[in-house]
């Protein structure tokens, strides 16, 4: 990691993190299986420094599409020690940018200061 995203000033991006809510059960009723629409994890977004990688393509449906992963650096919090790869990332201050997270938060320099983890920009599927 970057010495100069262990700062809190490079900290830049406004990033939502939201997970799955409930469910419907096919009945009318409300089943909390993780199925349902993303909403909010957190009632504020949390402040992340986000460092490009190199892009790579993917096949899908028969057609080429470009990826572009992202490293995402956040302060090791208790809000953020929750997140799981079944979340996703929504910039606050554009609504339309959204990044699949596609590897677990880790502690990169054992000092349980920091967290990283992979994004890959595009919705979940």
């Amino acid at each position: 990691m970057a010495e100069n995203f262990r700062r809190a000033g490079a900290l830049r991006e406004r990033l939502h993190c939201q997970k799955r809510g409930p469910g419907d059960d096919g009945w009318g009723g409300v089943v909390d299986n993780g199925k349902g629409p993303f909403e909010n994890a957190f009632a504020s977004p949390i402040s992340a420094g986000m460092r490009p990688r190199t892009g790579g393509e993917e096949v899908t449906a028969a057609r080429l599409s470009g990826q572009q992963p992202y490293i995402v650096t956040v302060r090791n919090t208790s809000r953020t020690r929750q997140i799981t790869t079944g979340w996703q990332l929504v910039d606050a201050r554009n609504a339309d940018r959204v990044f699949a997270i596609t590897s677990p938060p880790a502690d990169p320099d054992g000092k349980n200061q920091w967290l990283e983890f992979i994004a890959v920009e595009g919705k979940v599927s």
